[in-house]
Formats: structure tokens, sequence, C-alpha cells
């Protein structure tokens, strides 16, 4: 091989890796492996995939370059012989309410383009079959399926007056910015007098406005509307999923929604609804799950509809290759998860022609049963034989396998990580003494003796999404581990059906943990104000200055310990405070100490070296709890921005080992997790279960599945064809169920 057929990696220091050096293969499956916080991402996303992303951005003009997302130089010596990249993370692809699979992974266009040759009658060319279209859409819900309205009820009490806020938006509340005040100096008003003393004149130029009105204030006029035509532009006419949580919780408080009362939800106008093929409109068509929708295509005879077919059913047929064959075109991209969004991007480039790129993936496994990770490896390796490198950060042990080349990464995580252990083949790697070597092998057994259940809570007549009039009794008491493979419904059982049946259950989920810039281990968990306490009795001085929120933060940096620089065109830079020196604190708080440490230096301990300086009562017990759920490698003060999916819900965890009685609901705990971590999630839960509570879990790993107590498995496939209870009881018995995938593999 020639020294252009590597990528080279020379000194990188991202995050905790310690000036790791490396050689990656071109044109092979590179994975990426080690424990959870080891140092993986830091390599592959914050260095390689960074560097490449950030040399691509400078291609373009400076221009162009403010509108692409920033990416910094990562900490390392040099990189070399990179690649264009594609990254395909986790994150979901959002996309607001008109974005679609179908739309997303451009297969509509053809679709639409089909209906424009063939459809009868004819509407029009392709894109008066786009709701996203002036010529397509229905115009009264503007091609979002659902209309919605201002609640007169919720927003108006009208036994009160405007100056005793009658109007309760709290964006409208008395005194506030001019969107009371339009109201308050208009000059219609007697702003003392209720509302349910209104004429018709004056509550019909309150809801509805004056013409064109204008009111005066004291720099500037401004245009009368009512308040039904403000909340419109201000709220309605914006997409609710691009909201802040905040913002969205408020707006639902006051409208009402239902599904548009012209179009039904199809989203279009008459002229699109009304051209049909084999008697389907286009969106029929789009509400058809992809299998059925194959078949539709599949019984075309018009040679043009043939033609247009064909390529149609190719990208259709890689969602069915992905294992995402129970989703319909028309299912809005902000519903689907974390690794159906992985999944969907991975469509878009499976038919493209492009070659010598550099595909990035982040644990592709997630969310796939076990049935069809062979079926992700297939694709895997058709990006690899196209001529492209594909570099993986994976812990399951099938994706592992096909890997041509092997990078392990530990020996442990955190300050215990950020070293090469292992590189080369994956027999090798079996032989190798490494946590992942020793793991690979290694299963753990199907539970034998189960635990007794104390009761029973019942799920009823559940039909929402694919579920079948479902009725499934959920014990008490002990693990119970819900099974199926992809979009066979355990989500909607669970997720929905049980939550809204059971609303007391704690939900432990991968939601990400409150993610803001200071945010951090110590302030989620609650230790951060015993730490003060603790800083204050020792040194006498105010509680106050031991916040980095508070008295003591550095005015420089207002406790952040970076400054951030706009540099307008130019990626924005933040570096390191110059006058707290990135520690976040005024100088004179630093003087003071505990146990030989000031607060700084105490927020740059690690949990595992934590467990050694606490002695407070209140502190040592929730900083063992961190440990025991594996977070050992963690600062206290580490920005939680930093900290990934299966991290943040073992921080949520952290908080309920110590209760009882309570019902625990876990959507894949194991995602993220190194195979040498089951085993002690398994023991935390189990401390869970042993300590009164009733523990639900949602899992696709079959060491979690073994170790149930109690097993509902759904199916028997996803989609239509699944929404079924194939099985009820413990482990042992599953594999008596022939019409279960899980069957098999356990």
């Amino acid at each position: 091989m020639t020294q252009r057929q590597f990528i080279k990696v020379h000194g990188a220091r991202e995050n905790n890796l310690k000036n790791v050096s490396l050689e990656v293969p071109k044109q092979k499956i590179t994975v990426f492996t080690g424990v959870s916080g080891s140092g993986k991402s830091s390599l592959v996303f914050d260095t390689l995939a960074a560097e490449a992303q950030r040399q691509l951005n400078e291609t373009f003009t400076a221009f162009v370059q403010g509108f692409l997302p920033s990416y910094g130089q990562p900490d390392v010596d040099f990189i070399a012989n990179l690649n264009a990249p594609i990254i395909l993370d986790q994150k979901r692809v959002g996309g607001g309410s008109r974005s679609t699979v179908g739309t997303y992974t451009d297969i509509n266009p053809l679709l639409r383009l089909l209906f424009s040759k063939v459809g009868q009658p004819y509407a029009g060319p392709g894109y008066a079959f786009s709701f996203n279209t002036p010529q397509g859409m229905c115009l009264e819900c503007e091609g979002i399926g659902r209309t919605v309205q201002l609640d007169l009820e919720k927003f108006l009490d009208r036994r009160l007056s405007l100056n005793g806020g009658a109007i309760l938006h709290p964006d409208f509340k008395v005194g506030s910015h001019w969107t009371w005040k339009i109201y308050a100096q208009s000059g219609f008003f007697d702003l003392d007098k209720p509302l349910e003393q209104y004429n018709d004149e004056e509550m019909g130029l309150l809801l509805h406005g004056a013409g064109n009105y204008k009111v005066a204030f004291t720099d500037f006029n401004l245009k009368y509307e009512g308040l039904i035509e403000r909340f419109t532009r201000m709220y309605i006419k914006k997409d609710v999923t691009t909201m802040s949580e905040r913002n969205r919780a408020v707006f639902e408080q006051y409208v009402t929604q239902q599904v548009c009362p012209v179009c039904h939800g199809a989203r279009l106008n008459a002229a699109a609804l009304e051209c049909r093929i084999e008697g389907y409109n286009i969106a029929e068509l789009c509400q058809l799950e992809t299998g059925r929708l194959i078949e539709v295509l599949r019984g075309l005879s018009d040679p043009l509809a043939v033609r247009v077919a064909e390529k149609l059913m190719e990208r259709l047929e890689h969602l069915l290759d992905i294992g995402l064959g129970y989703l319909s075109l028309g299912r809005e991209t902000a519903t689907l998860s974390g690794g159906e969004s992985q999944r969907v991007k991975m469509i878009r480039h499976l038919g493209n022609s492009l070659t010598e790129m550099l595909y990035i993936l982040d644990e592709p496994s997630v969310g796939l049963h076990a049935r069809d990770v062979a079926r992700l490896n297939t694709l895997l390796v058709k990006l690899r034989d196209k001529g492209n490198t594909v570099l993986v950060v994976e812990h399951d042990p099938d994706v592992i396998s096909i890997a041509d080349h092997v990078v392990d990464i530990g020996p442990k995580a955190g300050i215990h990580g950020g070293e090469i252990v292992f590189e080369g083949r994956y027999p090798d790697l079996l032989e190798a003494d490494t946590l992942t070597g020793r793991f690979l092998g290694q299963h753990l057994p199907i539970k034998g003796k189960v635990r007794s259940p104390t009761g029973w809570l019942t799920v009823r007549d559940a039909a929402r999404h694919n579920l079948k009039n479902v009725t499934v009794s959920i014990p008490t008491g002990v693990l119970t581990v819900v099974t199926g493979v992809a979009g066979s419904g355990k989500s909607s059982l669970i997720n929905n059906v049980f939550l809204e049946q059971h609303p007391n259950a704690i939900v432990i989920d991968q939601a990400r943990v409150t993610a803001n810039s200071r945010s951090a281990p110590a302030t989620y968990t609650g230790i951060m104000d015993d730490l003060r306490q603790a800083f204050a009795k020792a040194t006498g001085a105010s509680a106050s200055l031991f916040s980095f929120n508070s008295s003591g933060s550095c005015p420089n940096c207002n406790g952040l310990g970076v400054v951030y620089t706009d540099l307008a065109f130019m990626e924005g830079i933040s570096s390191p405070c110059e006058v707290c020196e990135g520690k976040r604190f005024k100088p004179e708080v630093l003087e003071y100490r505990l146990r030989g440490k000031n607060i700084s230096e105490v927020l740059e301990i690690t949990v595992e070296e934590a467990l050694e300086y606490f002695t407070e009562k209140k502190i040592k017990p929730v900083v063992q709890a961190l440990f025991d759920v594996g977070l050992g490698y963690l600062k206290l003060g580490q920005p939680l921005s930093t900290v990934s999916g299966g991290e943040g819900q073992r921080l949520k965890l952290a908080g309920e080992l110590a209760k009882k009685g309570s019902v625990y609901v876990m959507d894949e705990p194991t995602t993220g997790l190194h195979l040498s971590d089951i085993g002690t999630l398994m023991k935390l839960i189990d401390r869970l279960v042993d300590g009164g509570n009733t523990v639900i879990l949602i899992e696709h790993h079959l060491d979690v599945i073994r170790q149930a107590d109690w097993i509902i498995d759904l199916g028997p496939e996803g989609g239509g064809a699944g929404g079924e209870v194939l099985f009820e009881g413990p482990p042992l018995e599953l594999k008596g169920c022939e019409r279960s995938i899980t069957a098999r593999f356990i």
C-alpha cells in the first residue's frame, strides 16, 4: 500500500486522548470500539470528522462559510490524506412539520413525477403534487394537514379588565412589551372595564382589529392588530416543531388543533387529490408502508409508469434493506428516533455514485433487533465496496466482526483511557488482552430462577399506531423486558399507552439532560449546593461566593471560563478567559480552600477521585451513586453539553437508586454501553428491583433480554405486520414461541 492509502493522525489530544497517533486504512471498514468514555468519539468525531469537515468548509468562500456549521480546529499535531466526509450521526433529523421520510430521502420527487406523467385526470407538473408549494398545498392548512385555532376561552378571562389581566397569555401580560401596550394605548378601550361588559363593536376591535389603524408610540407608529390576527401571525404561522420547549408548552395551552376539515390531513389541494393511479391518489400512497407501496408499484403496466416506478422501487427497497420497511413516506421526520434518523440519512447516500468519500457513523446498530443487524452490515459493506472509507463507532459484536480493521481505545474510561490498546483484525482482537477482547466471547446466561410478581399493571385495549387492540398485564416487583423488531409496537405500547394509563411511572430516557453551558454533574445532581455550604462552613465566607452563577463568578467571562468572540463572516472562536484562566471564579474566591483544594480544583476532579476527597454525609452517597452507574470518569464540573445520551440516562438513573416503590420505564438503556458495562447495568437494575421497585425496559440487547424476569414480545414484524403480543412469560419459555423472531436469537 502506498502512503496515501492511509489517513494519518499524529498527536491527537482532544478531551482525554493521550497524544494518539495512528494510520486508518482507506477504502476499508474500520470500527472503533472501547468502553464508554474511553475516547472513541473524541478521536473519530471531535478529531477526524471535525477536521475533515473544517477543511471541506474552507474550500467555500468566506460568505458561504457564514452559513455553514462551525468546526473548530481540533487539538492534534496533524492529519494527512483526509477524504471529503459524510457524517451520519444520531442527531434527530427534525426539519419541521413539512419534512417527511419521503421529502427527506428525495423519494417524493419521483412519486410526484409518476403522477404528473400517468395520473388521471391530469393535474399538472410535479410541483402540483407537492404540499410544500402554493400550486399543490391545501390552502386551508397551507400543506400541514392540521389546522390550529386560538382558543379564546383559554386565552381570555372575560370577568377581568385589560388592566386586571384579562389576557392570560404570559407574552401579553399587563404592562409588558408592546404586545400589551398596543391595546392599552390604542384609545379604543376602557382599560378598567371587564371584557364581559364589552359591546359587539368593542369585542370586534379587540379580537379582529381596525383595518390599517396605527397606534402612536414615542418613536414610531405600529399597526393595530386584533388579538386573533396578532396571535396567528406571531405563533400559529410559525412551525411548532421549531419552537423552544417553553414556547411550545405555552403555545399549546392556548390553542386547539384538529385535522384540516378541507383536505382531511392529506395536505394537498383538491386537484392533486383527484388525480389517481390504480385507484390511489398520491397522499394515499404516501400513507402506505414501504412494503405495500412496492407491491402497488410492481402492479403498474403503463411503459412510462414502469420506467419511473423502477427507479422509485430501487430507493424504496433501500428502506426495506435497512430495516425501515414499516415506515411510510408520509411519516414526519420529527417523530423518528435517533437510530431511525441515522438509518434514514444512510438512504440518501446509497443511491449515489460518489466514490472515495469518508463515511463516519455513530453506533448505527442502535434501535436494531439482532435480526436487522445483518442487514445493516450488508449496507456498510456496499458503501465500502463502492470505493469509500467507512469509520464506525460501535459496541455491537456483530458489527465489529465485519470490520477490515479494528481500533480499540482504552484501557478504561476518562483519565484512565485515551490510548490505543489494540489495532488489527477482528480475529486477533478476540485473542487480545483488552476489555473488548475479553468480553466479545462472553454472554450472560438465560435466567432460570426468576422473581415472583407482587401484583400486575394492566394495559387495556391499546390501539395506538400499529397496536391491534392489545391488552397486556405487566408484573410489579420484577424486571420486565419488552422486545420485538424495530417498528413492532414496543414504544407505542410502553411510552405511549402504558404511560398514559399509568402516569405515575418514572421515565429514564435518553433525552439530553439540561445542556446549557453552566450545567454540570455537580449542578444536575444537586451536590453543588452542599459543596458551597461545605466551603462556607470551612472558611466562614458566604456560600454565594462559591457559585459561578452568583457573586463569586469571574466578571470578565460571567463564570463560563471561556470568552466567545464573533468574527462576523469568519468562524467565531472561544478562548479561555484571560482573567480567571478558565477557572470561572474571582481570584479572591480561589484563596479559600477545603481540604487543600479550592472550588475550581474540586470541580476538576473526577467522580472516582471525589469518592476519596469528600467526607460530607450529603455529598458522599450521591457521588457513590454516580460511580455505581459507571460514570466514575466524569468530572464534577464537566459541561453537560459534552455528555452523550447514554451517559445522560445513567446520570438520571444515579438519582433514582435510593428510591423504593416506584415504577421505572427505560428505553434501550444499553445504548452507548460497552460489553463490559452491560453486567454493571444489570446489577444496578437488579438493585432497583430488589429495593421494591418495578422496572420495565424496552431493549434489543440479547444479554439484557436473557436476564429478565418477564418478557413481553411484540411482532411478528414491524408496522402493519406487527402490533401483536406474541409472548408473555419468563425468558426460558420464550424459545417455544414459533412466531417470535426474538426467540430465534435468544
